[in-house]
């Protein structure tokens, strides 16, 4: 079985390249199994209905999430009639959606698709670990399903190969989304299971993790602020952000002129 998973697609830059060029990969490659991280197609914050049809239609079998996956609200409704929307499994009970699914691959194989988010500097979910484990145990790779793959998403690097460890010998695939930044780690486990830290981005290269440089940017460059504080009561009268370092010019408060 050929398996292809596509790193978090980054807005309309990465949806033009998979729609470009998917297709004859598919062909070329003769891909059994297309699995993509689409928590960022809609303009880096979430996806829409027609974004996943159209993800659909050009070849993927199966669209993963993440932190992002209700920033487009009407996700909360589409992912009912999206069978291959997959957000994560660990997410509380009653949460719309599914956090894993079996789906056929363009041969004829099962393929259980299931999607983690981990938790070391991401929201306060349920263990992912015991989420994936009560999965795997109820479709058992080689039983249940032909392929097993799972998209932990996630910020730590520790965390995430401790899944793949967890996994190992009971999965085909564990990546890595969400960082956007591919790590050199690709390899297969011990007991048979590929695995990689962050399989990356697709989106724009000239950015930071597929986001125009400029906000992003803001947000590191205004790492002070300046305070006021009145010498009789010693409370703070004015206040502002100040940017520091990196190629920017140290921004003096006005109040201070």
């Amino acid at each position: 079985m050929r398996i292809l998973f596509v790193g978090d697609i980054v807005g309309r830059s990465g949806r033009a390249v998979v729609y470009e060029r998917l297709p004859k990969l598919v062909r070329d490659w003769k891909l059994d199994l297309v699995v993509a991280n689409g928590e960022n197609s809609a303009g880096g914050f979430g996806i829409t209905e027609t974004i996943y049809r159209e993800l659909i239609d050009c070849g993927i079998d199966a669209v993963t999430l993440g932190n992002h996956a209700w920033d487009q609200k009407e996700a909360l409704v589409f992912i009912e009639r999206a069978p291959r929307l997959i957000r994560p499994i660990n997410y509380p009970a009653g949460t719309p959606g599914r956090g894993a699914a079996l789906i056929e691959t363009k041969s004829g194989a099962r393929a259980l698709i299931v999607n983690a988010m981990a938790r070391i500097f991401m929201d306060p979910l349920e263990d992912p670990f015991a989420a994936v484990e009560r999965e795997l145990a109820a479709c058992p790779l080689g039983r249940g399903a032909d392929a097993v793959i799972l998209d932990f998403h996630g910020e730590a690097t520790s965390e995430k190969q401790a899944m793949g460890y967890f996994c190992d010998g009971r999965a085909s695939l564990v990546v890595g989304t969400h960082t956007h930044v591919p790590t050199a780690d690709l390899r297969i486990l011990s007991a048979g299971t590929a695995y990689i830290t962050d399989v990356g981005m697709t989106g724009d290269f000239d950015s930071i993790i597929g986001m125009a440089k400029e906000e992003p940017l803001q947000r590191f460059l205004r790492c002070a602020i300046a305070v006021e504080v009145d010498s009789a009561t010693g409370l703070a009268t004015r206040v502002a952000p100040i940017r520091l370092g990196g190629v920017l010019e140290e921004a003096r408060p006005a109040f201070w002129d």
